[in-house]
């Protein structure tokens, strides 16, 4: 009789269990699993919105990789903001937790300072910065003119607009810091007093302890860091609009050119799967590499 008691109970708890989480898998269903298979679907179409779609089997993705060079631009800028911006955020936003981990006055208006950028509106911060990079009454071209150096165009000259929205992209790496910040200080402080004891200085402290132990967080980051920058959007459509000269056509930028300037929802739903398919594969990578390099408190390797 208890056996079966507890197995109404089970059942009992387990509808109950569902019917809480429905509204998230309702949402689920209707804003993004929905929309994913009807993206998949028009990826296959010819469909500018007002017409129905009409299927026209692998013509997007034949066009997509054979004949359109602004695929091949719009993802060769991609790659390369990514190149240079995900390195550069891990390595700041790692040397800035390791610094607010020292026993400093006013560590917590430090941190909260580093960390506000990263929960700034991304346009209220691009907007910030298109009068920080103004060539001719901008912040950063007067400070460079103290020191005799004339400041380039920015935003309106191609060959400095991509690395402007790098500079830009270190703004925001507060988000970064604070989960590196909550590893340093899982780190076991009887690791670093052993290591003080048998003679280790800071340097060696820092190799053979902090960023062994930090690899799961910097892991993370890595990937965050990945999905982030292939996504990236905001800041370039509202400085440049992919200008100038299409320096700055990040691939979602021309995904969206694509699906609401030209109302061409079919091609930019294949654009969209081949994005989701990049991504999805940098991110597999990262994972199968990461039993190189990731070592996790506890582990015994052989």
């Amino acid at each position: 009789m208890a056996t079966k008691r507890r197995g109404n109970f089970h059942r009992t708890y387990d509808k109950w269990a569902y019917v809480f989480i429905s509204p998230w898998l309702i949402g689920f269903a209707l804003f993004t699993l929905g929309p994913m298979i009807a993206s998949l679907y028009l990826s296959f179409t010819k469909y500018n919105i007002i017409d129905f779609p009409q299927f026209i089997g692998l013509a997007n993705y034949i066009k997509l990789f054979t004949a359109d060079p602004k695929f091949w631009h719009s993802l060769q800028v991609t790659v390369v903001f990514a190149v240079f911006e995900v390195p550069l955020s891990l390595i700041f936003g790692f040397t800035l937790a390791f610094l607010l981990n020292l026993k400093i006055p006013g560590t917590a208006f430090w941190r909260t300072l580093f960390y506000m950028p990263s929960i700034t509106s991304g346009v209220a911060m691009a907007m910030l910065w298109s009068m920080l990079f103004n060539p001719r009454f901008g912040l950063v071209n007067y400070l460079l003119s103290l020191v005799n150096v004339k400041g380039p165009g920015w935003f309106a000259s191609p060959q400095w607009a991509l690395p402007a929205l790098i500079l830009i992209g270190l703004w925001g790496v507060g988000g970064g810091m604070i989960i590196y910040l909550a590893g340093l200080q899982s780190i076991p402080t009887s690791l670093y007093e052993a290591a003080w004891v048998d003679g280790a200085d800071g340097w060696q402290q820092l190799l053979h302890i902090t960023l062994p132990l930090m690899t799961p967080v910097i892991f993370y980051n890595l990937v965050l860091g990945v999905i982030g920058t292939f996504q990236y959007f905001t800041e370039a459509f509202i400085l440049t609009a992919g200008g100038p000269a299409e320096a700055t056509l990040f691939y979602n930028l021309y995904l969206y050119r694509t699906g609401f300037q030209y109302l061409d929802m079919g091609y930019a739903s294949a654009l969209a799967w081949v994005l989701f398919l990049i991504v999805l594969i940098l991110t597999a990578l990262i994972f199968k590499s990461s039993a190189l390099w990731v070592y996790y408190e506890g582990e015994v390797r052989s």
